[in-house]
């Protein structure tokens, strides 16, 4: 029997049901609700027991017992099962390669004849090779391309402003408080060169603002 593995019964006390799914992308297709006829009857016998009871009862309790096997295990079933493959057979093909029941429509290689997971296809496979390439190529275009410049590396990055702890995003003052938020690097009365934190300056005595 095909789809020993990737079926799925979806059978009830009415009928029968079944869903087959690819092996490879997961689609699933399922076969015609098959009404069973004896079943129904059965459901009327378990109708008339409660109704009467007595030996109607006890008939209705051996006709519930039955049809409870009748769908788990019978040649009812099987014929049903039989029917149901019959009916989704086209949508499917079995890969040599691998054994797997793949979908025709979405799965498989007919230039081949295998699944496109054994024999991809080249306009497919070519695309995913292309799309593998290009971020290979933008990452080593990236390395090799100047994204700060015109940036200051130099001078300490300030997220904070130092007077108001308004929170910044660049800039020489802060648009809060206007205070100046890059430390003066140079003395404003001779130019001497400062020290990073110092509040005046060493030659002149002049204070840092």
């Amino acid at each position: 029997m095909a789809f020993t593995d990737n079926v799925r019964d979806l059978s009830n006390s009415g009928g029968y049901q079944f869903e087959f799914r690819c092996e490879r992308c997961g689609n699933g297709y399922r076969s015609a609700y098959q009404t069973d006829v004896v079943a129904k009857g059965s459901s009327l016998i378990k109708a008339a027991g409660r109704l009467f009871g007595g030996k109607v009862a006890d008939l209705s309790y051996a006709a519930g017992s039955w049809a409870a096997d009748r769908q788990t295990n019978s040649q009812a079933k099987d014929k049903a099962l039989d029917a149901a493959v019959g009916e989704v057979r086209d949508a499917f093909r079995q890969c040599h390669g691998c054994g797997d029941w793949m979908c025709h429509e979405v799965c498989w290689n007919d230039a081949v004849g295998q699944c496109v997971r054994c024999s991809p296809k080249q306009a497919e496979e070519l695309a995913q090779l292309q799309a593998e390439a290009r971020r290979y190529q933008l990452r080593d275009q990236l390395r090799t391309t100047d994204l700060v410049g015109g940036t200051d590396l130099a001078t300490p990055a300030v997220t904070q402003c130092p007077s108001c702890a308004a929170k910044v995003g660049g800039g020489k003052f802060c648009p809060e408080c206007g205070e100046r938020l890059a430390p003066s690097t140079a003395c404003r009365e001779c130019g001497a060169a400062s020290t990073p934190g110092a509040r005046f300056c060493a030659e002149c005595g002049s204070p840092h603002v």
